[in-house]
């Protein structure tokens, strides 16, 4: 049985996985976001802060047996910045935070316990998502030696989903093209419901074209769950996974995705594998909406720095059955 993530806990990662503030010089903000609360000596290190708790939550029946339950929440949503001269102007961060908060929860309401992990910003240094090229006549394994990490030039071809592809080919007779890619997620595994995996582009080689993609099974030290692209344009092949998820993602929350050329090289005519955009998306047993009731600034004028706050109230969904023993 799956258990339920703390909505705290699901609003954190919505909140820190889909923000982006742009500041006055045109760098991106670093923002800290956590359960409550604030924290100066963190403003050190931060431009911003934000951080959610629950103020109360509400059990409703559903139905006059009762097993069919709502659970609404109400949490509070604060953002706090300090000035800091030279590089960060308090209010005007504080009002960028503001209108980014009511974005992504805006945007994600009916979907806030899904979360998208792809290679936007990843780099060598990076220490969540990875990506490797290879070629061999078999599929490897994910720690095989054989694996070669994208140097940062090419993992900038995976941050979008454009026409800027990463290749890897191979001309070796009877060896294949294939691809590696280590994805980093969140949750813990005893919460996650559901895991989509994507991969856009194609495949060609000598006697056909297409590409095969795979997930790791840590529990059978295999690849399973094989989907095909059979031609050789654009295309996006997804891989859903919904049941026994625990054997996809191993203890340090890492899960892997294999892409291949459908065929090999014949020693004259290279096997070529294209990647643009990857993704992995990972839904978690929990609340499944999530809306702005009110916000307002609550700024701290009487210590230096000024602190500029603001705090939202946030009303959230989850339905859940109860067993009756």
């Amino acid at each position: 049985m799956l258990e339920i993530e703390n909505p705290t806990a699901t609003l954190v990662r919505l909140l820190d996985k889909n923000m982006r503030v742009v500041k006055e010089d045109g760098s991106l903000a670093n923002v800290h976001v956590s359960a409550e609360w604030y924290d100066r000596e963190l403003l050190r290190h931060y431009d911003g802060q934000v951080t959610v708790g629950l103020d109360r939550s509400e059990d409703q029946k559903l139905g006059f047996s009762a097993t069919s339950r709502r659970r609404v929440g109400y949490s509070r949503i604060n953002i706090w910045v300090i000035d800091k001269p030279g590089s960060v102007v308090g209010r005007e961060l504080r009002n960028k935070l503001r209108e980014e908060v009511n974005r992504i929860i805006r945007e994600k309401r009916t979907k806030p316990n899904e979360t998208n992990y792809d290679f936007l910003g990843v780099g060598q240094t990076t220490e969540t998502h990875k990506a490797y090229h290879a070629e061999s006549a078999s599929e490897l394994v994910p720690g095989d030696a054989e694996w070669t990490e994208l140097t940062n030039m090419e993992y900038e071809k995976l941050w979008y989903s454009d026409d800027d592809r990463f290749s890897h080919s191979t001309s070796v007779n009877l060896n294949y093209a294939l691809l590696l890619f280590q994805f980093k997620v969140d949750p813990d595994e005893k919460i996650v419901k559901k895991i989509v995996l994507k991969f856009e582009r194609y495949g060609t080689a000598p006697t056909g074209n297409g590409f095969t993609i795979k997930v790791w099974n840590f529990t059978a030290s295999a690849w399973q769950n094989a989907q095909a692209g059979t031609g050789g344009e654009d295309e996006t092949v997804t891989i859903t996974l919904t049941s026994s998820l625990t054997d996809f993602i191993d203890v340090d929350g890492y899960v892997y995705l294999l892409a291949r050329t459908i065929n090999a090289s014949d020693g004259a005519t290279a096997a070529v594998i294209y990647c643009d955009y990857s993704e992995c998306g990972v839904t978690v047993e929990g609340i499944t909406y999530a809306d702005i009731v009110s916000y307002r600034d609550r700024d701290e004028v009487r210590v230096k720095p000024f602190l500029w706050r603001t705090e939202f109230t946030v009303k959230t969904w989850l339905f859940e059955n109860v067993t009756v023993m």
